[in-house]
């Protein structure tokens, strides 16, 4: 076969806009003026970043004096988190219900607080990876600081009832955060109609530069400074700005938000044509709910195969995935999220995360749909693992043929 370039890691990262690229790259060079400079230069560069955050702000329906710039999903994850256990910890509330398989940031956020005297409910999934609004009604107490539910999971693709989440929490007068990183750009969201107090996005996920992110605040929350020692962001986050990935962020949320279900409609038919190509592979299975998740989320697991092997069997042949979280990938312990949802460890450590968007093309699809099941095959063919299990449960090993 003819090697092939495919990149399907976009949940990872995304490769930078032409259109986002182009908005940054003269805050490198010809505009590069410090934004909280009143001279010309510095007034041009912060006339950019007010047109970026109300950008950021259209994407979202929320106002522009609610949206805050950070370094990214994981820095918007711990303000908000950190922020608001600070300010209700004051009113004597100080527990947090959150689900057992956010992304780290929040995670170990939670587990911080933890050692401060903060009491954190961690939700159970179900074997789709989704909770019920019920869970988190049941869950929320008087005590109750915060709830932080993901918008949509990192690692299978499944997208939360977030706003039936976020009534619940409005009614019971909890304030609600989401971390939104993976559903910006790709699931439609008014932060308004869905009663979400605080939303964390990041710059990378949707064609802008890595290193920026914003924080949705909703007007009337109070939440403490993040970093002090100057005015930028209103006093929140002192810091000279990163003019040149504000503004591509800017473009690259206005780009993301235009058309999303058509933009899905194309991601989706790829994403269930590799589904239902890769589980003709003997033994394997689908992580995640079938419908309930992201239009370019593919997660599947292979009995018998050690998923480090798999990826970098798969990189010989131009292919790039992941195996879980790019944020743990150095890790040798299988995904907290794949345990969630019941998988046995040794199924756990042989996933496979595509993560494809509109960039893909049918052709890679095609060449992904070629080369897993021989690199499957061949993996399966050297592991004592895969023998064990066909010898224990009678299956029969067609990498013998």
């Amino acid at each position: 076969m003819e090697k092939r370039v495919v990149y399907a890691d976009n949940s990872a990262t995304t490769r930078v806009s032409k259109r986002a690229l182009e908005a940054a790259l003269p805050h490198f060079t010809e505009e590069y003026g410090n934004a909280s400079s009143i001279y010309t230069l510095g007034m041009n560069a912060a006339k950019d970043v007010l047109a970026a955050r109300e950008q950021v702000a259209a994407a979202l329906g929320a106002k522009v004096s609610e949206i805050y710039f950070t370094a990214g999903g994981s820095e918007s994850d711990n303000w908000a988190i950190r922020g608001i256990a600070e300010v209700m910890a004051k009113k004597g509330k100080k527990h947090i219900v959150t689900t057992v398989f956010e992304h780290h940031a929040v995670l170990h956020t939670c587990q911080y607080l933890e050692k401060y005297g903060f009491e954190v409910t961690y939700l159970p999934v179900d074997e789709n990876g989704l909770i019920t609004a019920a869970q988190v009604a049941d869950a929320i107490r008087d005590d109750t600081a915060l709830v932080t539910i993901m918008f949509a999971n990192n690692e299978i693709g499944t997208i939360m009832p977030i706003a039936e989440i976020g009534a619940v929490c409005r009614e019971r007068k909890v304030i609600f955060h989401t971390d939104a990183v993976q559903a910006v750009g790709n699931v439609d969201i008014d932060v308004k109609a869905m009663n979400i107090d605080l939303l964390s996005l990041s710059g990378h996920k949707i064609h802008a530069p890595k290193g920026v992110g914003a924080l949705y605040v909703r007007s009337g929350i109070n939440i403490p400074n993040l970093i002090y020692g100057g005015a930028q962001e209103r006093n929140k986050r002192a810091g000279t700005e990163n003019v040149p990935g504000i503004v591509g962020l800017g473009v690259a949320i206005t780009d993301a938000v235009k058309d999303i279900e058509g933009k899905n409609k194309k991601v989706r038919a790829m994403r269930d044509r590799l589904i239902d190509g890769l589980l003709k592979i003997p033994q394997t299975r689908l992580n995640g709910d079938r419908e309930r998740r992201l239009a370019g989320n593919v997660n599947i697991s292979f009995r018998g195969i050690e998923g480090e092997s798999l990826l970098l069997m798969l990189d010989m042949y131009g292919i790039m995935a992941s195996s879980g979280s790019a944020c743990t990938s150095g890790s040798l312990d299988p995904s907290h999220v794949l345990l969630s949802i019941g998988l046995p460890h040794e199924t756990a450590h042989g996933s496979l995360r595509l993560s494809i968007n509109d960039e893909n093309t049918e052709e890679d699809v095609d060449y992904i749909l070629e080369v897993v099941p021989i690199v499957a095959k061949k993996l399966r063919s050297m592991s004592p693992l895969w023998e064990k299990i066909c010898r224990s449960e009678g299956i029969e090993d067609y990498t013998k043929d």
